[in-house]
């Protein structure tokens, strides 16, 4: 399985600080938010990552990662993507890196407490379809909010205005190599983007999605709140890395 980070878009969220950088590239507590998701991956044994980023500090990601020797990796690759097309469409750039090979997808500004080691293992023995990792928040409406019946997804609704349960799609996916397929299928939502959840309902309606609860806590950082929140959350109880926990 290979790893992919999607860490593009322009952060207007996040203005003034992203007027100068990728948000990415801020700092969460003692090092730049870049550093989580992919280390969440190393963590999972996932050792072939591609970086998708865009907008004017894509070189710095470059200065700052190099070749991911910082990480144990001997290798890290890099693309561009131009614009804001979403989620999905960021994802589409990984169909070269990915060679058919299923994928573990993490949004660059997702920081998690423990690590998805057991979801990895449970993912590659379910050898095809997809996987989403489900946390209970505060504030469903800002996120992809599963429709539980029983213990079945039967579908996603994008920041919905009542959400159905408490839970959050948090932003880390697993694929098979069919995800390619179906993000070609996609038209524009009205934001104009094309949505991971119209990805993750079409795995659902073709009965190919499973999910798990991640473990620890879970915060993305895309807005002045959560950004605070992630500071918070590291510096009290450390994340994924800072603990040295991998492969527990």
């Amino acid at each position: 399985m290979k790893g992919v980070v999607l860490a593009g878009g322009l952060g207007t969220r996040l203005h003034p600080l992203t007027k100068v950088t990728n948000k990415h590239l801020l700092p969460v507590y003692d090092r730049p938010m870049i550093y989580y998701p992919i280390q969440t991956l190393v963590n999972a044994g996932i050792r072939e990552i591609l970086l998708v980023t865009g907008g004017n500090s894509a070189g710095d990601f470059l200065k700052l990662l190099g070749n991911g020797k910082e990480f144990g990796l001997q290798h890290l690759d890099y693309t561009y993507q131009e614009g804001e097309g979403g989620i999905a469409d960021a994802l589409r750039l990984a169909e070269y890196f990915a060679d058919s090979d299923p994928v573990c997808v993490v949004l660059g500004d997702n920081i998690i407490e423990r690590n998805i080691v057991r979801a990895a293992q449970a993912f590659r023995k379910q050898k095809s379809g997809a996987k989403i990792l489900l946390k209970e928040v505060k504030n469903p409406q800002r996120f992809g909010v599963p429709v539980l019946e029983g213990d079945r997804v039967v579908r996603i609704e994008e920041k919905p205005n009542q959400p159905c349960s408490p839970y959050a799609v948090t932003g880390i996916y697993f694929y098979d190599a069919r995800v390619f397929s179906i993000i070609k299928t996609l038209k524009p939502s009205g934001r104009g983007e094309l949505e991971i959840t119209d990805v993750n309902n079409a795995y659902i309606e073709a009965g190919q999605l499973t999910w798990d609860i991640l473990d620890g806590w879970w915060t993305d950082a895309g807005t002045v709140e959560s950004l605070h929140l992630a500071n918070q959350l590291v510096a009290q109880t450390g994340a994924n890395h800072l603990d040295g926990e991998s492969q527990k």
